[in-house]
């Protein structure tokens, strides 16, 4: 795993994006299309900014796959990650190829989790750019996690801790108002990316950092997997890496 610690989370959120966009260039220059996984939350927001903005990347050779979802928010719901995605990638790109969303407000869930399983299966993902949640969680697959499932896409429970980011973050008014069930991306999905490039600013990440660098890999700490990646970049700004630091020089 790459560690990379930042002094600001703009530079965090600038090196993420060139390490991410090097390697949909790579893809494009070798094969002709790349696909990408892409994530949400406050801890993206520094780096979308850049990596839309890259040059020499022919966007129309790009598709994107949306990483997780809440159950049953519709797309107009100001925390639907829909509408930020929309907002943040798929509006300022319009020569995107294509980008497979997440419908997880769709009336029948079991046939919304089959087709984005097969939209997904036997591709080839160039890169997963991925946050790290407060309790450790990769994508919405909050501990104990399922790390063996062969399925791409399952439906998750979120559990408190989870659901109270959501509110700390400003999505929610409330605890009651998160959902408590979310269409996740599943953790062995996510590492069949060729490079994954982990985003994680700000100092209430800095236990799930440390959970990710030390922890045992398994159920009770998802993060922990991410080390059994070739090609892993995570990003971190110092209040993130506060824990870990022993010497580390910023980049």
């Amino acid at each position: 795993m790459h560690v990379c610690i930042h002094d600001t989370i703009e530079t965090m959120g600038a090196h993420a994006a060139r390490t991410g966009a090097s390697a949909i260039r790579e893809a494009i220059a070798s094969r002709g299309s790349a696909n990408i996984i892409l994530a949400t939350g406050t801890s993206q927001f520094a780096m979308l900014a850049r990596l839309v903005n890259e040059p020499g990347i022919d966007w129309s050779r790009v598709t994107a796959f949306h990483l997780d979802e809440y159950v049953g928010i519709p797309p107009s719901h100001p925390a639907s990650f829909r509408r930020y995605l929309r907002e943040r990638v798929a509006d300022r790109l319009p020569d995107l190829r294509e980008f497979h969303f997440i419908q997880a407000d769709a009336p029948a869930l079991s046939a919304e989790i089959e087709r984005l399983n097969a939209l997904i299966q036997g591709r080839r993902i160039d890169v997963a750019f991925i946050g790290i949640g407060e309790n450790g969680h990769l994508a919405f697959n909050d501990p104990p996690a399922d790390m063996e499932t062969g399925e791409p896409y399952l439906v998750v429970d979120l559990d408190e801790r989870c659901r109270l980011q959501q509110v700390g973050e400003g999505w929610f008014a409330t605890l009651d108002e998160v959902p408590r069930q979310a269409v996740s991306m599943s953790i062995p999905q996510i590492l069949k990316a060729e490079r994954i490039v982990c985003t994680v600013p700000d100092a209430r990440k800095a236990e799930a950092v440390e959970m990710a660098l030390n922890a045992p890999v398994g159920p009770q700490a998802p993060c922990a997997a991410l080390r059994m990646h070739r090609d892993c970049w995570l990003m971190l700004d110092y209040p993130a890496a506060r824990k870990v630091l022993r010497g580390r020089p910023a980049v």
